[in-house]
């Protein structure tokens, strides 16, 4: 994974996305990463991860332990390590990461486009898909902390910056300053497909300047801002416990991450140990 990172900078940020999404549909199974077969309609193709990274990065990591030790790591449980080892070499905090999950035999697009987050949802939206599965408003707040590092294209989120919610304007809740860089960026009619990065202050290190930047009103995704926007909400307290204290934010990325990697895993006789992580056996 290091030499890997050190070719891909965002190679961290991409892992841990799928991770998550990976989590948030069947549990920790790695159904992500199967592609199209007979019986399977591949989560690849659902709207949350149109433009997901990484998946080669998976099978590259997959064919090196394959070939040291066939049939023993899932594609699940890498998934999990390699988020783990991200973070690390981003400079953010390790932990001990559970292992013994088994790879699901099925995918599930339709759970995929309901149960992720789209960059777009308002907090209402995402408290209940988070508490669906045993996650809280700490975890919520939390694992949005992975976006201090990594980029989003200019289709996730230009539509704060012309006419938010069909309003004819901008997302209020955009600094000024910040709003005209991204419109620069991503200007209106655009193609959409320009990366911008997550945290504008240290795009590809670990740390809690995403979260000042969200109390600076600089947060890049919808979904990033209502964190500490939405009015009346106890997030706001979150974030700025984070801005102001890192190791509170590592504290609780990495019991939140540990929490996520534990969701509804297969195990035991379950599922199995695939070969290659893009097909069942």
């Amino acid at each position: 994974m290091e030499q890997i990172q050190r070719r891909d900078v965002r190679a961290g940020a991409k892992i841990i996305r799928l991770h998550f999404h990976d989590c948030f549909v069947n549990g920790c199974d790695g159904s992500i990463l199967l592609d199209n077969a007979t019986g399977i309609v591949s989560e690849k193709d659902a709207n949350p991860n149109v433009g997901a990274g990484g998946f080669d990065i998976v099978d590259e990591i997959k064919t090196a332990l394959e070939n040291e030790c066939p049939g023993v790591v899932s594609c699940a449980d890498i998934l999990a390590l390699a988020s783990e080892i991200g973070v690390v070499l981003a400079g953010g905090p390790s932990w001990q990461v559970p292992l013994g999950r088994r790879d699901s035999l099925t995918a599930n697009k339709s759970g995929a486009n309901s149960d992720i987050p789209s960059p777009t949802e308002t907090l209402a939206v995402m408290i209940p898909q988070f508490t669906r599965k045993g996650m809280d408003l700490t975890d919520l707040v939390a694992l949005s902390g992975a976006h201090t590092f990594g980029r989003a294209r200019c289709r996730t989120f230009n539509q704060r910056l012309f006419n938010f919610s069909g309003s004819g304007r901008p997302d209020p809740t955009i600094d000024p300053n910040y709003l005209k860089t991204l419109q620069r960026l991503c200007p209106q009619g655009g193609n959409g497909g320009t990366f911008a990065n997550l945290d504008k202050s240290t795009p590809d290190e670990f740390d809690n300047y995403y979260f000042t930047n969200l109390k600076n009103h600089q947060g890049l995704l919808q979904t990033d801002q209502e964190l500490f926007s939405t009015s009346g909400s106890s997030t706001i307290a979150t974030v700025t416990n984070y801005a102001n204290n890192q190791h509170k934010f590592f504290d609780d990325f990495v019991s939140s991450m540990i929490k996520l990697g534990n969701i509804s895993p297969l195990t035991g006789t379950n599922g199995e140990i695939r070969k290659d992580c893009k097909r069942i056996n």
